[in-house]
């Protein structure tokens, strides 16, 4: 049987994997183009990916 493995890398699920956006501010530069603010995630601070969670190990109960 095939093993499943997750990724090494996974999305993070705050931002979806965009994770930088240009926001308009409303103002136009005077070369007519708009004027924007470079914002990244907060949480991944713009990697898009998120660690892995680490492994739990499992324990038995010793009688």
């Amino acid at each position: 049987m095939p093993q499943h493995t997750r990724p090494a890398r996974l999305i993070c699920p705050n931002c979806d994997g965009f994770a930088s956006a240009a926001i308009a501010t409303g103002m136009r530069l005077t070369d007519g183009s708009r004027a924007t603010v470079p914002v990244n995630c907060p949480a991944c601070h713009g990697t898009g990916t998120t660690a892995a969670p680490a492994r739990r190990t499992l324990t038995t109960a010793r009688r």
